[in-house]
């Protein structure tokens, strides 16, 4: 299990890496159903439509990560943690907290930064999962005791968010001016992915 679990993280570990001239450091881009986790010194961009981002770190030793999801469609108990609705961003969670947990981040040290959920997907009848997405966060992170202590959430913009997990530090720029049609393209293919079952048999790694 444990190096099932392994290659589970590695497959959706974030990879597209590159150094980032604003702030002279390396940056890795996050896309959704991606994450990333690091020790080191350097930044996590994602762009968040209707997605949500967690950017969780342990405050003592620096560790921290990031991590991009959409709940899909469908399911049973809406305001449930364990219905097929949130369980993809419960396994989003899970995921990164498992490896920040490996990289030796201690659990009664985590806080959170959460952003996202905007409503950009207006014309879709999905035009209420940011909505959603918001909510699971919130709950999810309260049921696991983890102090959120920074939040941007819903409105309708897109959102540019980068984190800096050394130090916690977040800047985050709603795209007020720019078109939502490339941000929401992005999450219809992802939440596509979602439906048709890709991720399904990973989840029950956490089942």
């Amino acid at each position: 299990m444990q190096k099932s679990l392994e290659g589970d993280w590695q497959e959706h570990l974030a990879k597209n890496r590159y150094f980032d001239r604003t702030f002279g450091c390396d940056a890795v881009k996050v896309l959704p159903g991606e994450y990333f986790v690091s020790t080191r010194d350097l930044v996590l961009v994602t762009v968040l439509g209707s997605c949500v981002t967690a950017c969780i770190r342990d405050r003592e030793k620096g560790i921290g990560g990031m991590n991009h999801f959409m709940l899909p469609h469908g399911g049973s108990g809406e305001g449930s943690l364990m219905s097929s609705s949130a369980r993809y961003g419960a396994y989003a969670m899970e995921v990164l907290l498992n490896h920040l947990a490996k990289l030796g981040a201690r659990r009664g040290a985590l806080e959170a930064k959460i952003f996202g959920g905007g409503r950009v997907m207006a014309s879709l009848a999905s035009s209420q999962v940011g909505d959603r997405n918001a909510r699971f966060v919130v709950d999810y992170l309260k049921l696991e005791g983890i102090p959120v202590v920074a939040q941007d959430l819903l409105d309708v913009y897109p959102r540019k968010v980068y984190y800096f997990p050394a130090s916690g530090r977040v800047m985050v720029k709603k795209l007020v001016k720019v078109a939502n049609d490339t941000v929401a393209e992005r999450e219809r293919e992802y939440e596509a992915r979602l439906q048709g079952g890709s991720v399904a048999g990973e989840i029950e790694l956490f089942g």
